[in-house]
């Protein structure tokens, strides 16, 4: 079975999707995206289809071998969500053209539903409380949220009160039996994380998220040391190398993106390695339909699997959102905070293609937000 065509598409809010065909009729779907980035993943995609175009799809850890070490610069997020997408589509096609799920082809289920969670939203506490209530009356028991917005390198006692005081009203709101997962998007400094993190213990956070930047990775195991929340990191890191400089630092939890650190294939060794450190999977997927398609079938495989990230909810979510592309979006149903494990060969959905091929029409042009502060200094966002 020969690739013969490998097509990408632009389609809003902010994703990049990618149909792999062969000479049999076998079709696989992929999202290789980096979000802002989505022109420079395409191209990426469009010159290794130069290789491709010809091969045999079901050589999958060949063409990961060959698309990850074949050129002389490796690496890097544009690379390796480009191979992440390929690597979601031969998946996709091998689990179509023997008729089973891919989980099957990892080894087999080792759970019946992938347990998910929800974002909510507000600015102080009484907003966030209500976001809290809403997401439990839609039957999650697992929420997550960035407790501050913009935070200065060293903010002030009056910023770390208010973060502190959002979470103690979500725990308030949604009691002992609630998740809730932290996300500070990389804001902090070493420094704030030592301070703030401890002052949040009494509300037992399920995990902080991305503390600080993955280029302070190596700070992560004296953060880790003050305080008794799981440090959880992983959605800015995109092989087992990458991971390999984080486990055994302090890391509980790590956090792949299955549309960034190389698909299926690495995700699948990244879960593994973890596993030899006691570090829990919670794969990190706020994309679309296939992204979360590809998550779910490491989740179901893997023994160490914590919980998913999903992008209904999320803020940026304008026009299509994870449902809308989608033929029938059922398989989706997260109305008891879980989704029940897929049955449907391949990744387990069907996606309308006409549905993409008319969105892609007007290609997004999404960016992400530049934040200063008030001397007009760069912020992380």
């Amino acid at each position: 079975m020969k690739i013969t065509k490998i097509e990408t598409f632009q389609v809003p809010p902010r994703w990049l999707f990618l149909r792999m065909e062969t000479d049999e009729g076998v079709v696989g779907w992929g999202e290789p995206v980096v979000e802002g980035r989505a022109d420079s993943v395409a191209a990426a995609v469009a010159e290794m289809s130069d290789y491709l175009i010809g091969q045999d799809a079901s050589r999958i850890e060949d063409h990961w071998q060959v698309l990850t070490k074949g050129g002389f610069y490796r690496g890097g997020p544009v690379f390796s969500s480009a191979i992440a997408g390929i690597d979601q589509a031969l998946w996709d096609i091998k689990g179509k053209a023997l008729g089973v799920p891919v989980y099957e082809l990892l080894g087999g289920a080792v759970r019946d539903r992938v347990r998910m969670y929800t974002w909510i939203h507000g600015d102080r506490p009484e907003e966030l409380a209500e976001s809290t209530r809403i997401a439990m009356a839609a039957g999650f028991d697992a929420v997550k949220f960035c407790p501050a917005t913009k935070v200065a390198p060293l903010d002030t006692a009056a910023a770390i009160r208010s973060m502190v005081n959002n979470l103690a009203a979500v725990r308030e709101a949604g009691g002992e039996a609630l998740d809730i997962a932290l996300d500070f998007h990389g804001r902090f400094t070493p420094a704030m994380s030592r301070r703030v993190l401890p002052l949040m213990e009494e509300f037992l956070p399920m995990f902080a998220e991305e503390v600080v930047v993955p280029e302070l990775s190596a700070d992560l195991g004296l953060i880790a040391q003050a305080t008794s929340i799981p440090v959880a990191t992983g959605e800015r890191l995109y092989s087992r190398w990458d991971f390999r400089t984080v486990l055994g630092n302090g890391v509980s939890v790590v956090q792949p993106d299955l549309s960034h650190a190389g698909g299926i294939s690495e995700v699948r060794r990244i879960a593994a390695m973890a596993e030899t450190y006691g570090a829990l999977l919670a794969p990190h997927c706020p994309l679309g339909p296939i992204a979360l398609a590809a998550s779910l079938q490491v989740d179901i495989a893997s023994p160490n699997f914590l919980i998913q990230e999903q992008s209904r909810g999320a803020e940026y979510t304008q026009g299509p959102d994870l449902f809308d592309y989608l033929v029938d979006p059922v398989v989706f149903d997260m109305g008891t905070g879980y989704i029940d494990r897929p049955l449907a060969p391949g990744l387990g959905i069907e996606i309308d293609e006409d549905k993409v091929r008319f969105e892609a029409e007007t290609p997004h042009h999404w960016r992400n937000a530049i934040w200063r502060q008030d001397d007009n200094s760069f912020l992380e966002w």
